[in-house]
């Protein structure tokens, strides 16, 4: 149990003292870079499945 204590003491005491945390503003720019990237990725997504479906639906109704 001890074993257990020591390592919760040790692993805040780093969380506090040890680990650099960024700025507030580096996450807000970081989030904004991280949404913009995934809508452009979802509307790349989008339009290739459009096009797949498109295709798809010109060789079955052939």
């Amino acid at each position: 149990m001890s074993k257990l204590k020591s390592f919760i003491v040790s692993s805040a005491d780093e969380m506090r003292h040890k680990v650099s945390w960024p700025k507030y503003s580096d996450l807000q720019s970081s989030s904004v870079l991280v949404l913009v990237a995934s809508l452009i990725f979802a509307l790349l997504i989008g339009v290739i499945d459009l096009g797949f479906d498109n295709v798809m639906d010109l060789f079955y109704n052939l």
